[in-house]
């Protein structure tokens, strides 16, 4: 059982208890706390209190998270777009609509099970059972490069870049309205939303820094065609940010309109370009995902 401490700021006064702990650990779902709570694995200042109490500023929060309960993953004869291969990494063209790693409600169809089937034992064990050969994600709509390491010394090789913010990450998205200059770039902390959990957002309280380049490659009708390179990599970064400047990619219902007149499957946003030192060879690599056909299709038909 693992035993944490939480003392509640300003902003979560007057939450309630087991709405306060999913922001906490926004891998977990309400449902989840409830039952610890219901359990008596939950306390407030020592004492225990029913899921809808209200938590107050300065209370201390005490919760015990029982073992996870390993879930078997199982290797799937799923057919990949490999970029690149070596013995040390692959990368991959990430299809729309595909979940990088097992999580609730998605233990199968996911870019692991496949990996694994492909990879057989080859891949890192630095995240566990769950994340093998995972070093870095994308969102389940949006499209493009990713990398998954062969093995330990690879992964953490390819963590470090990532963490010192060398990596190269070049995107391609297609964004509502008509983007003005040419080019720019955005800097703006951010944070998980404080009242939708699902979402992140601009903030300067409990926000990490983020910073997105960009570029006007054309204006389409009723549209503006991108680029935007990454600065840094936080969770919906691209979403977040253009969201924020008022214009959305197209067909992101969580940050833009829920209108989606070109019947879209989620934002249209593609991970073209991703380039490194390669850990073996130290030798700068770069490769690019051709843009799919949904998003060349689109293009032609804003024209």
């Amino acid at each position: 059982m693992n035993t944490e401490y939480f003392e509640v700021d300003e902003s979560f006064d007057g939450e309630r208890l087991d709405k306060f702990l999913a922001v906490i650990y926004p891998s977990q779902s309400r449902a989840f706390f409830q039952k610890l709570i219901k359990e008596e694995q939950v306390s407030i200042n020592g004492l225990p209190q029913k899921a809808n109490y209200r938590v107050r500023q300065d209370e201390i929060v005490r919760v015990n998270i029982p073992p996870a309960v390993p879930t078997a993953i199982l290797p799937e004869n799923i057919p990949l777009d490999i970029l690149f291969e070596d013995p040390d990494l692959l990368i991959i063209n990430k299809p729309k609509g595909m979940v990088v790693h097992p999580c609730p409600g998605h233990y199968s169809g996911t870019l692991v099970n496949a990996v694994m089937y492909y990879c057989c034992d080859h891949l890192s064990g630095i995240n566990g059972e769950i994340r093998p050969g995972i070093v870095h994600r994308i969102d389940k709509d949006t499209t493009g490069s990713l990398i998954v390491c062969k093995n330990d010394e690879c992964h953490r090789d390819i963590a470090r870049q990532i963490k010192e913010h060398s990596v190269t990450r070049r995107y391609r998205g297609i964004v509502s309205g008509t983007v003005r200059q040419e080019q720019g770039r955005i800097e703006g902390a951010i944070g998980r939303h404080p009242y939708d959990r699902k979402k992140m957002t601009v903030t300067e309280k409990n926000g990490k820094p983020a910073v997105t380049h960009y570029r006007v490659l054309a204006r389409l009708t009723g549209a503006t065609y991108m680029e935007f390179e990454l600065e840094t990599g936080r969770t919906h970064q691209i979403r977040v940010h253009m969201a924020s400047i008022g214009h959305p990619l197209l067909g992101d219902t969580v940050y833009g309109s829920q209108k989606n007149p070109y019947h879209l499957q989620g934002q249209t946003l593609h991970a073209m370009t991703i380039g490194f030192i390669h850990p073996r060879t130290k030798r700068y690599c770069e490769v690019s995902a051709p843009l799919p056909d949904y998003f060349e299709k689109l293009l032609v038909k804003l024209q």
